[in-house]
């Protein structure tokens, strides 16, 4: 399945350590994510993930693109409510194609957890009559 990652800069070693703890779930799947965010976990885990720009500089509506083309299955976006980004439209953006595609989407540590471990119990195998 293809999995795609996004953190703001305020949540980056979350996601970092998610996906150390994941490593094991995370290996099996394609990944993919912003640039910074995709380097930092790269940097930490020795996972193998198609990088994009960095968010603010386009990687966001290349995530977006794919959620559009029905090319993604899960995303995990850890991002920080209390500071909102000047680019916030874009994480909306993101935010509603997810819910336009059918596309389960994570914005924190606890739903994160929950998407994985569907993963990797096979809950999410839909996806793949979906597309």
């Amino acid at each position: 399945m293809n999995i795609g990652l996004i953190a703001h800069d305020s949540k980056k070693t979350l996601m970092q350590n998610f996906c150390i703890a994941y490593r094991g779930i995370l290996c099996k799947h394609e990944l993919y994510a912003t640039g910074t965010t995709g380097r930092l976990i790269e940097e930490v885990t020795n996972l193998n993930i198609h990088k994009y720009l960095a968010g603010p500089l386009g990687g966001k509506q290349q995530l977006g693109a794919q959620i559009s083309q029905n090319q993604l299955d899960a995303l995990i976006f850890l991002r920080d409510p209390s500071n909102p980004k000047p680019h916030e439209p874009d994480v909306n953006d993101v935010i509603r194609l997810c819910d336009m595609h059918n596309i389960p989407m994570a914005t924190n540590l606890a739903t994160a957890e929950i998407i994985i471990l569907a993963l990797d119990r096979g809950d999410l195998d839909w996806r793949e009559m979906y597309k």
